[in-house]
């Protein structure tokens, strides 16, 4: 059965991304886990695609599980870098120094 997108899903969604401090960053699943839908990610993903239809929100600390930069969000390095956010690579944070902790 598949999960129905309402707006207030979206907005429980983008409520926990508006919660992940400067400096650090959350995977998909995380916050996934958070609101209670553990095997959603993708779905998380696909919220934060289109957030800007919703508000201003701090996207860009949102990575995969490895800390992996999202495809074609060309801004959200720089983004990060401004915030302090600690790279093991060109395109993966490093999670054990700046991983959320909730």
């Amino acid at each position: 059965m598949g999960t129905i997108l309402t707006e207030d899903l979206i907005y429980e969604i983008l409520s926990v991304v508006e919660e992940i401090p400067k400096g650090n960053v959350a995977s998909y699943g995380q916050i996934a886990r958070l609101i209670g839908r553990d095997k959603n990610s993708r779905l998380v993903g696909k919220v934060l695609s289109c957030a800007d239809y919703y508000g201003d929100y701090p996207c860009h600390r949102v990575v995969n599980h490895a800390g992996r930069l999202a495809p074609h969000f060309y801004e959200q390095r720089h983004l990060l870098i401004e915030e302090g956010v600690v790279f093991k690579d060109e395109n993966h944070v490093d999670m054990k120094k700046c991983g959320w902790e909730c």
